[in-house]
């Protein structure tokens, strides 16, 4: 049975004193249809650590010094700070947006890729970075899924730069009517 994407339950969720969004909690994947052009995540603000860096450098095998040498870093940047990695920064789209909103009836999410995404500004050690999503598009599939195109910001704090752009998609597979 085919629910009437105009009868379901708008997002509740409230802005917090920080910026962020509380959980935001949607009926049916088919809500999201009528949502394209709203804000629909704004994260919590995340702290880059060294330790984080490091890591992401041996699970990708990049240790170029930028990233890994601090002492290097201190001499030799013009911040005097190692970088994250880019992809580290694109990595945590789905950390930051995950418990941001709630969706019922929901069987499963597919991450379906990438459209555009733009480093625009370098992400030190220590920086704090946040990440805003509006719903560019949303359309109904033949499967009964509903695929999703968010226009994501990384907001990096004191930076009227963005950290990175990018459009992510995502597909939502409702829970099969029994």
């Amino acid at each position: 049975m085919m629910r009437n994407p105009t009868s379901l339950v708008k997002p509740s969720g409230k802005q917090a004193e920080n910026g962020a969004k509380t959980l935001a909690k949607y009926s049916h994947p088919d809500a999201f249809l009528d949502l394209v052009g709203e804000e629909i995540v704004v994260s919590d603000w995340h702290t880059i650590t060294q330790t984080q860096i490091d890591k992401f450098a041996d699970a990708t095998g990049d240790h170029q010094w930028l990233h890994v040498n601090p002492e290097r870093a201190a001499k030799e940047m013009p911040n005097g700070k190692t970088i994250a990695h880019g992809f580290l920064i694109l990595s945590l789209i789905p950390y930051l947006a995950a418990d941001l909103f709630d969706v019922d009836n929901l069987n499963n999410t597919i991450n379906y890729g990438l459209n555009k995404v733009r480093f625009t500004a370098m992400v030190t050690v220590g920086s704090r970075i946040r990440l805003r999503q509006s719903l560019k598009s949303a359309e109904k599939r033949d499967d009964g899924s509903v695929h999703l195109i968010f226009e994501g910001t990384m907001e990096l704090e004191g930076s009227e730069r963005p950290a990175m752009v990018a459009d992510s998609i995502r597909r939502l597979y409702p829970t099969p009517s029994a």
